[in-house]
């Protein structure tokens, strides 16, 4: 039971009077470390919930280890599979490319095709049913439809589907809805953004996928689960071995499958946001403490005097102040851990609709408030335990007489011009700021570290704009691409410029192929280009054309990093399709490219390499809007088409994911960097009327009315507002590079994009909190008690 007031010891009672009387700025320090505690209890929350459901969501519905695409196998292969040592279950399976044809929709849609065994039961890559049932082996006509893409275009269980599958137009009806953690992630061919509306996945009895694809009796991908502690470099090598004989394409782990791909980079920039951003907020309430706890001390040396006189002794007087920083740094993680967990369960949806879990709870692991804590507390110490040593170094004697009064006389001398110049409020205004140059540049840090926050956030969102204008105005300039199912002459170039409202044909050329340069490798894919590309040409990150070079590879920055590359340097080039060649070319060129880690090539050089001349899978086309139907239809009808991707459609879908996920994060940060540049602009403003209370209450006495007593402290923030200003921005640009680091990923670069405008706003959100706290520190300064604030201190 809590004691009466009159019960506590006196300084507990102290503390109570001292919290009430700066509950404003104890108030505002304490929501600076809420909202650092709020991010890192959200963010910590949302990596363990995507982390664990992941991984419950693979082992559930067993999803490979390592997956291995081929030309065409026999069944009996597999049962050489089953026998490798590591391996404790494996599927082959029949995979293939089909393009769904919508009445509403006038693109075809490419879509990827899968047998489930004629048993209906899979012992890999499981299906969760969500609507309807499953398929009837006796019915070669039912499909399972991904869920995802079923809702975009409102299909049901029961409808009936057209597509198109190696040639041949066929009608499926739909029997059932299903998701599955292999496609967590479903992009449309050819592209890196995931579009539910332009992407499927078709399930199908084996037995009508194989006769559409001509593989009775045999698969064209094999499925491995891998045993406890089996080493997967080990599996794949021999798996490799086995099917290179049927065409293997070489295995892959899990980790490198294209979904998994995307997801953990989603869940590691959430855990890279956790790890950075809570401790710029925390080491802001750090310094606010510090300053309080400072001013606070010099403000009551007296009293402090005065306690150990009476027999107080210093740990017991640092014990008071610390229990002081401690109310405000547990004030602030309850109230970040409750806002926090608020805050996660809001963005789980988010994620849910971003990512195709089948179910996601946000969970936090009970660890996290206890970090939470220990950080809050260890921040708030930091800030005021090394202010507390002054409490030790004073003596009764020493505290209880008045400070001798400070030596200004080599001070700016405001006379003679400055007299005229400046009325006395305005000199008194200038002669504190100038005398105490310390207190001043503290007052001018704090603000500009808040306003540092704001400019970096409005730069960061910023970023995310430029990053959709560069991609789609600079980098794409064509209307449509098109993917082919597989390279084909280069007359077929010619062919679509001939279709009528075509004004423009560039081909290019994409390869897959693991890249090794000694122990380091990378699954990725050479590109090929013309010289110089204009429907699609990439760009670094000044904003320039990457040249295509036909005396080597020209290779993105990260992935030189990843690789360790250097101009000069030969790297080794395993091909995962056609004939498989291995090629060592060497790197000329090394480019800060924005979109992917790609690796260039001329295409005629890609070509010559290949053995293979003339050759492209894919075109970009600039077309007439007026005839953009027609030309659709047709692609449709051409059984050479992969896909048709639509430069507007892939905008749409763009900024759909920037603007999910660990994307719309930026807006939870850009709201918060908003709250703490307003809190550190209060805390100063607070800060400055109590130790000028006396001062003002001083000038009210001698004849100075409300509003010039107001003026002589109003100005003097005003002035330290006005300073603060271009430090903030010199701070904010070298912020929001760090932030636009941890933003982007190696599907896409976020630039700091730091203006005119970035700079604007954020000064105006700062002289708005000026303003506010002006006016509220005014309100103060009217109900000044004159008799109180002018008690001696003898």
């Amino acid at each position: 039971m809590v004691k009466p007031a009159q019960q506590l010891a006196p300084l507990d009672q102290k503390l109570l009077r001292d919290l009430w009387r700066m509950k404003g700025q104890g108030l505002a320090i304490a929501l600076v470390v809420a909202l650092g505690v709020l991010m890192l209890v959200m963010m910590d929350g949302l990596f363990n919930s995507l982390t664990e459901t992941k991984r419950a969501y693979y082992e559930r519905y067993r999803l490979a280890h390592v997956f291995v695409p081929l030309v065409r196998a026999p069944k009996s292969v597999l049962e050489d599979i089953q026998t490798l040592p590591g391996i404790s279950a494996v599927e082959g399976r029949v995979a293939g490319g089909a393009l769904i044809d919508l009445p509403e929709v006038s693109v075809p849609i490419h879509s990827q095709a899968i047998s489930i065994a004629d048993s209906g039961s899979l012992k890999l890559n499981d299906l969760y049913l969500t609507d309807g049932r499953q398929l009837d082996s006796t019915h070669e006509d039912e499909i399972l439809l991904l869920n995802s893409f079923a809702q975009a275009h409102n299909l049901a269980p029961g409808d009936s589907l057209k597509a198109t599958m190696n040639g041949a137009r066929r009608t499926f009806k739909i029997v059932g809805l299903a998701q599955s953690p292999e496609f967590l992630y479903s992009a449309p061919r050819g592209e890196m953004m995931p579009d539910d509306a332009r992407f499927s996945v078709i399930w199908m009895s084996e037995k009508a996928l194989a006769a559409a694809f001509d593989l009775e009796g045999a698969f064209n991908e094999v499925l491995v689960a891998l045993a406890r502690d089996a080493d997967s470099i080990a599996v794949q090598k021999q798996l490799d071995t086995i099917l290179n004989h049927y065409g293997g394409l070489g295995a892959h782990p899990q980790k490198d499958h294209a979904s998994d791909v995307f997801v953990q980079q989603e869940i590691d920039g959430l855990e890279i946001s956790g790890k950075t951003v809570p401790p710029v907020f925390l080491a802001v309430a750090a310094f606010l403490l510090n300053i309080v706890i400072s001013r606070m001390i010099e403000a009551e040396r007296e009293q402090i005097g005065l306690l150990k006189a009476f027999g107080y002794t210093s740990y017991e007087i640092g014990g008071h102040y610390f229990k002081f920083i401690m109310v405000i740094a547990i004030l602030g993680a309850v109230l970040g851990c409750f806002f926090g967990v608020l805050a996660g369960r809001a963005m789980v949806d988010t994620y849910l609709l971003f990512f195709k879990f089948p179910f996601l709870v946000f969970e936090i692991d009970p660890r996290a408030f206890i970090l939470a804590f220990v950080i809050s507390i260890l921040a708030a110490s930091a800030g005021g335990l090394w202010v507390l040593r002054k409490v030790f170094v004073l003596t009764p004697a020493i505290a209880m007489r008045p400070q001798a009064p400070a030596d200004y006389s080599k001070a700016v001398n405001f006379s003679g011009w400055m007299k005229k110049v400046f009325d006395q409020p305005t000199r008194m205004v200038l002669r504190r700021l100038i005398r105490q140059p310390m207190r001043t540049l503290l007052a001018v840090i704090g603000i500009a570290t808040g306003m540092s926050l704001s400019v970096a956030m409005i730069g960061v969102m910023g970023g995310f704009d430029k990053a959709m204008d560069t991609s789609f105005n600079i980098i794409d300039r064509s209307d449509v691409t098109v993917t082919l199912v597989e390279p084909l002459a280069d007359k077929t170039l010619y062919e679509l410029a001939q279709l009528p409202g075509v004004i423009q044909v560039e081909g290019f050329r994409q390869v897959s192929a693991t890249f090794r340069n000694g122990v380091y490798s990378h699954r990725g894919a050479v590109t090929g280009f013309i010289h110089q590309p204009q429907l699609n040409q990439p760009i670094d990150k000044n904003y320039q054309g990457i040249y295509m070079r036909d005396d080597g590879l020209v290779i993105a920055q990260a992935l030189a990093n990843k690789l360790h590359l250097q101009p000069g340097d030969k790297l080794t080039i395993e091909v995962r399709e056609g004939r498989r060649p291995v090629l060592e070319l060497p790197v000329v060129g090394i480019a800060e490219t924005l979109m992917g880690s790609p690796v260039f090539l001329q295409i005629d050089q890609l070509n010559r390499v290949l053995k293979e001349p003339g050759r492209v899978n894919g075109a970009y086309l600039r077309i007439d809007q007026n005839h953009s139907e027609q030309i659709y239809q047709t692609l449709k009808d051409k059984p050479g088409v992969a896909g048709v991707s639509l430069k507007e459609q892939a905008r749409i879908a763009f900024q759909k994911m920037m603007d999910s996920g660990a994307g719309a994060m930026r807006y939870v940060m850009a709201l918060m960097a908003g709250i703490i540049t307003f809190g550190i602009v209060y805390n100063s403003a607070r800060i400055a009327f109590a130790e000028r209370a006396r001062d003002l209450g001083s000038l009210r006495v001698i004849g100075f009315s409300r509003g010039e007593a107001a003026y002589v402290l109003l100005a003097e923030l005003a002035l330290v507002v006005l300073l603060a200003l271009p430090l903030g921005c010199l701070m904010g640009l070298q912020m929001a590079q760090g932030i636009a680091q941890g933003f982007s990923t190696d599907l896409y670069q976020i630039p700091a994009t730091v203006g005119p405008d970035s700079y604007g706003i954020a000064m105006v959100a700062v002289l708005s909190a000026a303003i506010i706290s002006g006016w509220l520190v005014k309100k103060d300064i009217d109900k000044i008690d004159i008799v109180a604030a002018l008690k001696t201190r003898e």
